[in-house]
């Protein structure tokens, strides 16, 4: 019985028309180009693997790629009051990561499942949360800023929708610009201006080095994993690395060594568990070139 199962190239099943290309500003859309022919390449992901999707949906405005963006209820037992995009759990009955991404956003956020003013962009690399779930991004464009207007929380899963500016992800002072929470309130806390960040290790991942990002926005601040996704994204679509340093001395960048240090971790637990205690040994790639 095969194991795992292939993450193939998907960016070329989707093809944004030209017409609404052109409609965007040249370095918007050369922002979409970029996302739509990125390949992430293929990647073995274990068949027990928990698989999720999140939707990064796009827009222009002021010619500048805006990102949509929740605060979870703070009734929510799994992350309450944090930033998220929308998305969930793959059911066993969807027919696609995309479908699972526009189920959950319906769900969150009133998006429509179908619109003839959202396009697919492509689906990005595999991303790996604190809880072991297995997360793609489906990125989508949105023509028709009207839709924006009709979307509503979903008050059991969602406190605010707002959104932020992409390229703020790899340059924080972009963000500048925006009506920002107010500096020591506790939607920012810190005492940086604009971006924050804490290096720290991941028992589950057995004691892995990790760089945390915070991004001061208008709402809750964009952090952890949502971060992670969305500076890979403008990665991806700015085709240039952060004015920071994104990774920590030794970080994993590489999705498959991530899987391998996971795997070899859970052994070690069971290991420990049955009295037997093994080191474990995290295979590390620092080349921060990896998207």
């Amino acid at each position: 019985m095969n194991k795992h199962r292939k993450s193939a190239s998907l960016s070329k099943a989707f093809q944004v028309p030209q017409e609404i290309l052109d409609a965007l500003s040249p370095k918007s859309r050369r922002g979409i180009e970029n996302l739509g022919i990125h390949q992430p390449g293929e990647i073995d992901i274990p068949s027990s693997a928990v698989l999720a999707a999140v939707l990064v949906l796009l827009y222009e405005k002021s010619d500048e790629l805006r990102v949509l963006l929740t605060t979870r209820s703070k009734l929510l037992r799994a992350h309450p009051g944090e930033t998220a995009l929308p998305g969930g759990k793959v059911d066993k009955d969807d027919a696609s990561l995309v479908f699972t991404a526009f189920r959950e956003a319906n769900e969150e956020v009133g998006l429509p499942r179908r619109s003839p003013s959202i396009y697919t962009v492509s689906v990005l690399r595999p991303f790996l949360s604190n809880k072991k779930v297995v997360v793609r991004p489906v990125i989508a464009l949105l023509s028709d800023l009207t839709l924006l207007d009709k979307l509503h929380a979903n008050e059991a899963e969602v406190a605010h929708i707002f959104d932020h500016p992409l390229e703020a992800m790899l340059d924080p002072a972009i963000a500048l610009k925006e009506p920002l929470v107010e500096k020591g309130s506790s939607d920012w806390p810190y005492e940086e201006e604009i971006h924050n960040t804490d290096d720290r290790r991941l028992a589950f991942l057995g004691d892995a080095t990790y760089r945390m990002h915070r991004f001061r926005s208008t709402a809750s601040p964009v952090k952890g994993l949502t971060a992670e996704i969305l500076m890979t994204v403008a990665e991806v679509a700015y085709a240039r690395p952060p004015t920071f340093e994104r990774y920590a001395p030794e970080q994993m960048t590489d999705f498959t060594a991530v899987l391998r240090a996971l795997e070899q971790a859970e052994q070690g637990d069971q290991r420990h568990a049955s009295g037997t205690s093994t080191p474990i040994g995290v295979a590390t790639n620092v080349s921060h070139g990896a998207s």
